[in-house]
Formats: C-alpha cells, structure tokens, sequence
C-alpha cells in the first residue's frame, strides 16, 4: 500500500524507529498517529516534525490499557478523517538473566507490552481497517523472535508470538483489502535497553554486543526498510544485515545457529 494520502497509526511513536517511522510517513506525504507513553517523547517527534506537524497527532496511551487502546480509533479518525495503516513497533526488552532468575513481574511485562499492546491494538483498529478499500498492517517483531539470545528468553518468546500472530492475519486477511507485513530487525542503534528500565551494569546489550565487528543499523535506515516493504506489501522484511544472514542460517541449521549466537552472546550471562 502506498502511504501518500493514506493515514497510518504508529505505537512507539516517540522514540527509536518508531519516531523514524513517523517521520519517514510523512515525508512520504502520509497523515500520522503517532502514539507512545512518553508525552516528553511525542512532543520531541512533534518539534521533529517541523513543518509537516500539520499532518501529525500525537496520542499519549499505555498500549497495555486495552479500554484506552479501544478509544484510538475514533480519535484518530475524528482528527484526520481515516485510518489506513497500523504500525505496530512498540516494545521493550527484558533484564539481562537468565529464565530461572528473572522475576515474574518482568516477565508480565515483557508480556503485557510486545504481545497484549499489539494485541490490543490490533483488535481495536482492525474493524476499520477492513472496511477501507487498501489498508496495512504492519507488526515489528525481532532477530530475537527466529534465533534464541542468552538472557533475553522471554523477550524472544513474545517477539515469536508476534511472528504467528501476523502470519496467522496474513492468512485470515488474504481476500481482504488488508495487507500484513512482519518485520524482523537485527541489532538495530536505539536506545531500547534505556526506554526498557533495564540496567546493564557495564554489560554490552544484544543491540550493541559485539558492534567492533559488525555495524548496526541506523534507526532511520530502519525504517526506511520498513516503509520500502510496506510500500511494495512485503510478506515479511529483515532489517540490517545481520538479521538477514541469520534469519537464512536458522531456517537451514536451527542447531547451529542457536549455537552460534549463545557463544557470541553469553558474556551476557556472565
């Protein structure tokens, strides 16, 4: 679907990729909803923005509030008339431990953000979206979601569970007016593990370990990935090319890329 005239409603809207994301729409000619926790994050896309803020609003909601997320839509609509597209790139990582120690609040949490939040959302715009004549929907899930990390188990898990879940709405929506498009980044230059509340006590995050060998995708470059996918109705996009290389090796050799990445990424653990 292209994006021009259409408008297009962003979860993580104020920050990362999400706020490259809105930007990236606009400069595409699209109307956008940016939506995010951070009202210091949205107001900063906003002057971002600059003088094509006339077709962006800003929406401060905690995706995990479903009663909230259900009120989105007739907002978004109100200020712009429509809604066409549904990014969902919300996420946060988890501690850096391993499944026997981490606790079960930073596991429901993890949880309630990168699947509930996508969840809620996209049940709420759904309806709409199907009753547009071409409408997108497109879930960012991870690297992390096809190859296992050391110490980001259920991080992992619930990116995974993005990766069935809009397959499965690929399938349900194949005769609808409706494309789905699922996103796998590698390790992408954001600041997730800040935004996550996570501390690394002096540790590389899986963002930034082992980055003298390999250079990170920029968040802007990100996105521009995945605006060229959804342009062209993409049924899935790896972004960065480490996440390319592996999402190959994993479908060949799952053993052995599972092994690959806990001996480069168990100084996690240690």
């Amino acid at each position: 679907m292209k994006v021009t005239d259409k408008t297009i409603a962003v979860t993580g809207g104020g920050n990362g990729i999400g706020r490259e994301l809105v930007l990236g729409l606009l400069e595409r000619g699209a109307r956008v909803a940016a939506l995010d926790i951070s009202e210091d994050g949205l107001k900063a896309t906003l002057d971002r923005a600059g003088s094509r803020s006339d077709r962006l609003s800003t929406h401060v909601v905690d995706i995990t509030d479903r009663a909230a997320v259900e009120a989105l839509p007739a907002a978004i609509i109100a200020e712009h008339g429509q809604v066409d597209g549904l990014i969902n790139c919300a996420g946060v990582i988890q501690p850096f431990v391993p499944l026997i120690d981490l606790d079960y609040p930073s596991i429901e949490r993890v949880m309630a953000i990168n699947f509930w939040g996508l969840m809620h959302t996209t049940k709420a715009f759904l309806p709409y979206l199907v009753a547009r004549p071409s409408a997108h929907i497109v879930n960012v899930s991870s690297m992390g979601g096809f190859i296992p990390v050391p110490g980001q188990t259920v991080y992992g898990a619930s990116k995974a569970a993005v990766k069935l879940l809009t397959e499965g709405l690929h399938s349900e929506l194949a005769e609808t007016p409706v494309s789905v498009t699922v996103v796998f980044p590698g390790a992408i230059h954001t600041e997730i593990t800040k935004n996550s509340g996570v501390e690394m006590h002096g540790k590389p995050d899986a963002a930034t370990a082992d980055q003298s060998k390999h250079k990170m995708t920029s968040a802007p470059d990100a996105a521009r990935i995945i605006l060229d996918g959804m342009e062209r109705d993409a049924y899935r996009v790896t972004v960065g090319k480490d996440a390319t290389m592996l999402d190959r090796l994993a479908r060949l050799s799952p053993r052995r890329s599972a092994a690959l990445i806990q001996k480069k990424m168990k100084d996690l653990l240690d």
